[in-house]
């Protein structure tokens, strides 16, 4: 009998391992396994980025298992995992990151990319950016 692995999908407050998503979508039938990481960048729109900030609605696992859900239905896929992290970060952190399993390439990486648009786009997760003077800005609020 085949252990059933954990599905990594989750909001966190703690730092985002790319190896643990990796290795919790792969499996001797995935011959690719694709693993996206967004990194907190020190610029946005011309300006230098201190830190972030990010805030989730209460909502916001609920969207993010839905996110996995939906790119998991893909016959092609095997495995998902993706995680979000909320609260103070630095220049380096991951924020968002993603892991998707196939038999083959080209499927795991359309199926990531994918994933991470739908995750950007439904996501109810806020940045606030803080700069060098100390003003803030908040981003991809409704």
């Amino acid at each position: 009998m085949t252990a059933v692995k954990p599905v990594l999908c989750e909001i966190s407050t703690e730092p985002l391992s790319t190896d643990a998503h990796q290795a919790a979508v792969a499996g001797p039938a995935s011959g690719a396994i694709v693993v996206f990481s967004g990194v907190v960048r020190d610029h946005d729109d011309g300006r230098s980025v201190v830190s972030l900030e990010y805030v989730g609605h209460p909502s916001a696992a609920e969207v993010l298992r839905a996110c996995r859900e939906e790119i998991l239905a893909d016959p092609l896929v095997h495995a998902v995992a993706v995680s979000h992290r909320i609260g103070d970060l630095r220049i380096g952190d991951a924020a968002l990151v993603a892991a998707v399993s196939a038999a083959h390439r080209a499927e795991a990486f359309a199926a990531c990319e994918r994933l991470v648009d739908i995750v950007k786009e439904r996501l109810p997760i806020w940045k606030r950016q803080v700069f060098p003077d100390g003003t803030d800005e908040w981003v991809n609020c409704p």
